[in-house]
This record gives structure tokens, C-alpha cells and sequence, in this order.
């Protein structure tokens, strides 16, 4: 109670949780709130590029697809992304930096090295880089950002496993034989798992960003996928006169990352007080 209190009176996390539970809405219940929801691979050709009105509230794209359906429905693909990828790389990372930090030594060592590499180069240009090597497709985006975004969840519980590691209750654990592995998952991870669900919520703002940029230049989702990316970089050929085609996804996309970042900035400001921002 008295987290949900302290979270309560930080406005700008509360607004960001509205953001990502309205986000998260959308996406269970794209079908139903879709206005016209076959147009994924629909066209309408007799409809193309028109402007905003009362039938098409965000307007239509250059095939004569609903614009906010496609939104709706798209919001479904970036949760999706963001879930799957930020997942993955904590099942990855987690384990890799509970060894790290338990176990100095030469596999510490490589582990942290390794980890160090992938951290020196930009997440975005290292993405790039690696959906360049696949065939462009929604999969394909997805596994290179788990392969860039691994390293964050090891580097966080690296520092947290070295931490606990000198602490009294651990000494007392292994002073009675409690296994290596039971002191690592039931006792290191539990009081680590704070700064692993921040990294984790502000991760998925930032990969939803990454994604609509691999999208943006060819390398995620294809047509006719309603990825907000992909409408964007359609978009292009049309500006200014079809400003709506742009505007919207792009408006969807800011949105939905300025909720994961509001949201992250209140739960790390509850887990690390000394790290709270000015208001």
C-alpha cells in the first residue's frame, strides 16, 4: 500500500500507466474496436489518400485502407514485440548475470566481456546490423533485438548478484549448505527483481521504437502487416498533401513510448529513491 501510494502521487508515472493499460486495451480488443477491421490486406482504391472525416476519422492510405483500423490493429504487432523481445532477453540476460556476479573467475570474465562488447556498440546500429543479415520480416526484427538487448538485463543483475553476494544472509546460506543454485534463484533473484522489471518497462518503450524504425526501412514487418513503421515509411512518397497518412501512426507510436518511459522513470524513482527526479 504504501507503493501504490508513493506511485499515486508521482502524476507523470500515473499518467504513463493509463498510457500502457489504454495501449494494452487496445491491443486485446483491436478486432472489436477496429472500425473496419479487414482492412489488413484490403483495397480500396475508390477510397485512396482521403482526408480525415466522420467515416474515416484518421483518414485513409494510398490503398484505401482505414487508417485508424490499421492503428488499432497494429498496436497488437508492437505489444507483441515488445513482450516477446524484452522476455526473451531477460531469460537470457537474468541467468547470465546471476552466474556472473556469483561466480568470479574466468566464465565471469568471458561472460562480462562479451556482455561489454555488445554494450559499446549503439542498440540501434547493432539492430540494424543484424536485421541487414535476415530476410525483412516481423521475426527477423524481432530475434536482432533480442540478440542487442540481452546485454542490459546482465550488466543490472551482475552488479545486484555482487552486491547480495557479501550480504549476511547469503554468508548464513552457505554456512548451512543451501545449493548454489537455490541461493541464486530463491534469494539473490528475488531481492534483484526490482531493477529487472524497471529495465524491462522502459525497455519496451524503447524496443517498440526500434521496431517502427526497422519497420520504417524495410527490415521488420512487410505489407500488408499494420505496422506503424511500415506506414510511416509508405507515407513518405505522399507528404505533405496526405499529412494524416504520417501523422498518425507516428502520433500512435510516440504516445505508446512516452507511456513505457513515464512509467519506467515512476517505478525506478520507487526502487532507487537517490535517483528520483527533480519536481
Amino acid at each position: 500500500m504504501l507503493i501504490l501510494a508513493k506511485f499515486g502521487k508521482d502524476k507523470a508515472a500515473v499518467l504513463g500507466a493509463l498510457i500502457v493499460l489504454g495501449v494494452v486495451i487496445v491491443a486485446v480488443l483491436a478486432p472489436l474496436l477496429a472500425p473496419y477491421p479487414g482492412d489488413v490486406a484490403a483495397s480500396h482504391l475508390t477510397s485512396r489518400l482521403k482526408a480525415p472525416s466522420f467515416e474515416h476519422p484518421f483518414g485513409t492510405d494510398n490503398l484505401g485502407r482505414d487508417i485508424l483500423s490499421r492503428i488499432i490493429l497494429g498496436s497488437r504487432g508492437a505489444l507483441l514485440i515488445a513482450l516477446m523481445v524484452v522476455g526473451i532477453a531477460m531469460l537470457i540476460g537474468v541467468p547470465l548475470g546471476l552466474i556472473a556476479g556469483y561466480h568470479p573467475g574466468w566464465l565471469s570474465e568471458t561472460i562480462m566481456r562479451i556482455t561489454d562488447v555488445f554494450l559499446a556498440v549503439p542498440q540501434l546500429i547493432l539492430a540494424l546490423a543484424l536485421a541487414q543479415l535476415m530476410s525483412p520480416s516481423l521475426e527477423s526484427a524481432m530475434l536482432a533485438l533480442t540478440l542487442t538487448y540481452w546485454p542490459f538485463f546482465t550488466r543490472i543483475v551482475f552488479g545486484e548478484a555482487r552486491r547480495l553476494k557479501v550480504a549476511l544472509f547469503i554468508d548464513a546460506l552457505e554456512c548451512i549448505g543451501a545449493g548454489k543454485a537455490r541461493i541464486l534463484f530463491l534469494h539473490i533473484l528475488p531481492n534483484s527483481i526490482s531493477p529487472i522489471i524497471v529495465r524491462a518497462t522502459i525497455g519496451m518503450g524503447f524496443t517498440i521504437l526500434v521496431a517502427a524504425v526497422l519497420g520504417f526501412l524495410g527490415m521488420g514487418a512487410t505489407p500488408p502487416d499494420p505496422d506503424w513503421g511500415l506506414a510511416i515509411s509508405e507515407s513518405r512518397q505522399y507528404l505533405p498533401d496526405a499529412w494524416w497518412f504520417s501523422t498518425f501512426p507516428g502520433l500512435a507510436i510516440f504516445i505508446t513510448v512516452l507511456g513505457f518511459n513515464l512509467l519506467g522513470d515512476g517505478l525506478r524513482d520507487i526502487v532507487d529513491p537517490r535517483l528520483r527526479r527533480s519536481r
